[in-house]
């Protein structure tokens, strides 16, 4: 993921909401949101090429989602931080002995901000500040620097989810996450990849020949655990593939 702007509500009819842009190489090759084969009750799409996923859930009520940390001059970690979200979907550790433990181990990824949680908890992890931290009722927003890090895109997704609260919709939060518009120069940071790049990357949807949003997904978790989940595919150049929509009940 290199866009995710969410409500953590508890309490509320609808503690979660959730609208998230991946973005990637489209020949990097993935499967599409749904169930896996060999984890019944884990949602997710799939990246083929190391057999993660970027964002899920189960139908018990984990959650997950990362998002890369932008920085050229990085060392490179030899894991996938797409396992990062698949190990805690599919296991049983609390949020916070989970990301305990992934702190320990975060110089074997690359930079990555992690999010993890239950129907009851919700946990962000920085790799590099390796501090597990709780958070608290509100609306929060990630790209690929620290939680609420105020990128142009980032701020404009955070004010159009705010004003999508009042009654959520899965087309309204695909329609903030469509958002073509880049940020003015003036506006872009510096994270070392260059104008032209900065610029591609500033608008919350990306579309080149290359390299773009590849899913946006919108993600309503219930109450009583249930949850809707709607996830749009694109191609080169942000051309539409298909939708997929599924409604997942509460599991006890």
């Amino acid at each position: 993921m290199c866009l995710i702007v969410f409500a953590w509500r508890p309490g509320h009819e609808l503690p979660l909401v959730v609208a998230a842009n991946r973005d990637e190489f489209y020949a990097r090759p993935s499967l599409p949101l749904g169930e896996w084969e060999d984890a019944h009750g884990l949602y997710a799409g799939r990246d083929l090429e190391a057999v993660g996923t970027w964002m899920g859930v189960t139908a018990d009520g984990r959650f997950a989602a990362l998002t890369n940390i932008r920085d050229p001059g990085q060392p490179q970690g030899a894991r996938s931080r797409g396992e990062l979200v698949a190990r805690y979907l599919r296991g049983h550790l609390s949020p916070a002995a989970y990301l305990e433990q992934v702190a320990a181990e975060a110089h074997a990824y690359t930079g990555f901000n992690l999010l993890v949680g239950t129907r009851e908890q919700l946990f962000y992890l920085n790799a590099r500040e390796a501090e597990p931290r709780r958070l608290d009722a509100g609306i929060y927003g990630l790209s690929n620097a620290a939680l609420d890090t105020p990128w142009p895109k980032l701020e404009r997704s955070k004010a159009a989810l705010a004003g999508c609260l009042v009654d959520p919709k899965p087309e309204a939060l695909l329609a903030l996450l469509a958002d073509p518009e880049p940020a003015s120069d003036a506006s872009l940071p510096d994270t070392g990849v260059g104008l032209a790049t900065e610029r591609l990357l500033s608008s919350p949807f990306i579309a080149s020949p290359n390299y773009g949003t590849r899913a946006s997904t919108a993600l309503l978790r219930r109450a009583d655990g249930s949850q809707l989940l709607v996830e749009r595919s694109f191609g080169p150049s942000g051309a539409h593939l298909g939708e997929v929509r599924l409604e997942i009940g509460a599991e006890p």
